[in-house]
């Protein structure tokens, strides 16, 4: 019976001396973590979507309260998020331009010369094996990676060319990352015309394999007049997005391929290809 108490007094008297040691190593070495990280964090949308360059909406809240990252950079953040974080922190808050991405390609299923494609349904796997079943080398393949890495919703695969919805993307810019030929830029959503091509050939190569290809006619240069609207790339033109040009600039060239167009009625498909 003594051996016995002895043996339990034995086991807690050493369980309490090592719940001190325990508690005085975890207070020495105990990192302070700042509450405004988790105000900050409660004021992010929670998307964790990266896009801001961090892994995720904690590591960005943490960025933001060390001071190495501003509210601003959160792509899905609203304009009353900035504010609120702002607030929050008792810092200015920075007003930042929403931008979306554009797909430069218009070359669907109806308007391309394609060839046969039994390989696997992503667009790396395509390029990296076989280049996808389109004619034009520099053309969206239509497979859907930028849509399976957009957490939004906002692209839509249409007969085999990938199509943002501007009202649903938030500008997170995976669906850039996720595009092997780099067709997908970022730029203002206030901007609605688009050169939908991005093949540096000439234009009798483009068109042989593409109706809705640019053919660097100049129609929309010449329409620009001295505004430089547009900008002139070898043999490709391209929207100046620094002086980005008005709606009525689409009708007013009147794009014999239109190539050219309204980012707004290219998402509605209002387009079917060339003019003529």
């Amino acid at each position: 019976m003594n051996i016995a108490l002895i043996a339990i007094i034995a086991v807690g008297g050493l369980g309490a001396i090592l719940g001190v040691i325990i508690g005085i190593i975890a207070k020495a070495f105990a990192v302070e973590v700042d509450e405004r990280i988790e105000g900050v964090e409660d004021r992010l949308p929670g998307a964790n979507c990266g896009g801001c360059g961090y892994a995720g909406c904690s590591d960005f809240a943490k960025g933001v309260v060390a001071e190495k990252a501003v509210p601003g950079e959160c792509p899905v953040c609203s304009a009353d998020d900035v504010r609120s974080i702002a607030e929050y922190l008792g810092i200015v808050a920075e007003e930042k331009e929403k931008m979306v991405a554009v797909v430069r390609c218009s070359g669907d299923c109806a308007n391309t010369v394609r060839s046969l494609y039994n390989g696997v349904r992503d667009c790396r796997s395509a390029v990296l094996v076989a280049g996808g079943a389109k004619g034009c080398d520099y053309g969206c393949l239509g497979f859907g990676s930028c849509a399976d890495a957009c957490p939004f919703g906002a692209i839509e695969i249409r007969d085999g060319l990938a199509v943002v919805h501007a009202d649903l993307c938030v500008g997170c810019e995976n669906c850039v990352a996720a595009c092997p030929k780099d067709l997908i830029i970022m730029t203002p959503a206030a901007v609605d015309v688009h050169v939908y091509c991005n093949s540096p050939e000439k234009g009798a190569a483009k068109r042989q394999v593409c109706k809705t290809a640019c053919i660097a006619c100049r129609k929309c240069v010449k329409a620009s007049g001295e505004e430089d609207y547009m900008l002139v790339d070898g043999f490709l033109i391209r929207t100046n997005y620094e002086n980005p040009p008005p709606p009525d600039l689409v009708e007013a060239s009147a794009c014999p391929t239109s190539a050219l167009r309204l980012g707004t009625k290219h998402a509605a498909g209002a387009y079917e290809g060339a003019s003529k």
